[in-house]
């Protein structure tokens, strides 16, 4: 872990003393008093059960394209995949991944991005590993340097987690799965802001194991690393209608169609309360400053509806933002009146009720739930994708949109409401495959300067600022002034990231930067 610690530091521009602060929970002592098991205990490891017993032996994996030989690497502990689950299997991909690490003696980490509700996937795998499996998703500082020193002790063979799982304590780990790896909650919004996907990545290979990325639209930079990619034998994917909308909005299909259906999802983009739309300190399209999510005004506070962030504007830092009211309120009004069963706007991310209910909401409730086996699933003003700040915000957008309509499987169907049906992000939808899409954003990337894989940093600093990182002949430098505030965004070739990591550090003692702010959400 010190060598991994070492990489962080490295490769984030981030004080050694930082990274370490983040590989374990604070101390509690009084955790500390009952004796640890000894090695004997630590390696009397239960079977894994099979037949009639236990849970069914999973062959998800099995029969996908690049599926044996993912598990042919899982039991070797080497190289990382991409998979690309039917919408139906994301959680039996997990399980029978973890499977057959466990089956050859090692341990397995499964990272997901969200704790509450607690995700489907950690769910599958405690269901099919009972007490193997510690469920690393929060609580208090007592019971997660509870779990930590559990961990430690080789008490548990699987973990599932949030970002700090990544730096279990486990040995012999022969699989590192990240699940949702597009998921903006995968990047640590605080020093030394790392990503799970690099961490997962380093960690294997430096110790040996695995590295899985799953995901419906894996990230650019998953894409972009040219692993192989795992996915279904035959198409997996609902039927998906692109219909242009009507009159305010409303699509006479989608109309019609809710009139029929019994549970249904409509997401609406703009997710409804008050959503901030311009920073009113440099007029710049509102974003988070954290994952360069949409910002959301409730209750008299503005936080990201993706990351949970307070509302702090991703160009100049600052807090007052312009507010547009509306959304989703007017979506539940209309549907209401078209619908022949309840429509609900829940505070809480929930699947539709079995009796029958339409749903709606934003991204803040497309959630790991599970299989949800809609009849429809509709995407409310798919253009609005395209006027959001950011060079990634399509992508994310598209991200969302396949795990929305994932939820129409096996037997429903999906409306997407555009102007441009011929969008490459709706006909990636359309398809249920990214690969086009992420190709085209990867040269629409290199075009603006931030080429898909480069690091990329955002520099705070005071006078002098720009010229010394002009100095390490970054890809792009972006230099914003305000006052006596000078704010760098650039990208690297990734052979300079040491030498400007060492300067930066220096500039930082004699009071020039303020803070290295890695890989920010673009």
């Amino acid at each position: 872990m010190l060598r991994l610690a070492r990489w962080m530091s490295e490769r984030y521009v981030a004080p050694l003393a930082t990274v370490l602060g983040v590989l374990s929970p604070p101390r509690v002592a009084s955790e500390e008093v009952e004796p640890a098991q000894t090695a004997d205990d630590r390696e009397q490891r239960p079977e894994v059960p099979k037949g009639p017993d236990g849970p069914p032996v999973p062959t998800t994996l099995s029969g996908y394209r690049g599926g044996p030989e993912l598990l042919e690497a899982i039991g070797a502990a080497t190289g990382a995949f991409i998979v690309r689950p039917a919408p139906e299997d994301e959680q039996a991909a997990a399980v029978h991944a973890v499977r057959e690490c466990l089956a050859h003696g090692r341990r397995a980490i499964v990272v997901v991005p969200e704790a509450v509700p607690v995700p489907a996937t950690a769910g599958a795998l405690r269901a099919a590993f009972g007490d193997r499996v510690c469920l690393y998703l929060g609580g208090d500082k007592r019971r997660r340097y509870r779990d930590w020193l559990a961990l430690l002790d080789g008490r548990y063979d699987v973990v599932v987690g949030t970002r700090p799982a990544v730096f279990s304590p486990l040995r012999d780990v022969g699989l590192v799965y990240m699940s949702r790896e597009s998921h903006a909650a995968h990047r640590d919004d605080r020093a030394p802001y790392h990503h799970v996907r690099d961490v997962a990545l380093q960690r294997t290979v430096l110790s040996g194991g695995t590295c899985v990325l799953a995901a419906l639209c894996p990230t650019g930079e998953a894409s972009a690393l040219g692993i192989p990619v795992v996915t279904p034998a035959a198409r997996r994917w609902p039927v998906v209608e692109v219909v242009r909308p009507g009159p305010e909005g409303r699509a006479p299909r989608l109309v019609q169609a809710l009139r029929s259906v019994r549970r249904a999802f409509i997401y609406a983009p703009v997710p409804g309360y008050g959503v901030a739309k311009l920073c009113r300190t440099c007029s710049q399209p509102a974003a988070c400053a954290s994952c360069g999510g949409l910002l959301r005004a409730e209750s008299g506070q503005v936080r990201c509806i993706v990351c949970s962030s307070a509302g702090v504007c991703a160009v100049c830092g600052g807090t007052r933002f312009a507010i547009r009211r509306g959304g989703a309120e007017r979506v539940e009004g209309w549907a209401t009146r078209s619908a022949s069963v309840p429509v609900a706007r829940p505070s809480r991310p929930r699947l539709p009720k079995p009796t029958g209910e339409i749903v709606v909401g934003g991204a803040e409730l497309v959630r790991d739930l599970g299989p949800a086996e809609l009849d429809l699933v509709a995407v409310l003003d798919a253009d609005a994708a395209a006027g959001r700040p950011g060079l990634a915000a399509r992508e994310r957008a598209l991200a969302i949109w396949m795990e929305a309509v994932g939820w129409a499987r096996p037997a429903g169907r999906a409306i997407v409401q555009s102007a441009h049906p011929s969008d490459p992000a709706v006909q990636a939808l359309v398809r249920g495959n990214p690969d086009r899409f992420l190709a085209r954003e990867r040269e629409q990337r290199a075009a603006a300067g931030f080429p898909v894989g480069a690091p990329v940093f955002r520099v705070i600093g005071g006078e002098g600022l720009g010229s010394a990182v002009a100095e390490h002949e970054p890809l792009t430098s972006l230099v914003t002034t305000l006052g006596d505030r000078t704010i760098c965004l650039l990208a690297l070739e990734a052979g300079r990231v040491p030498a400007f990591g060492r300067a930066m550090r220096d500039l930082a003692v004699e009071g020039v930067v303020e803070r290295v702010e890695a890989e920010p959400h673009l």
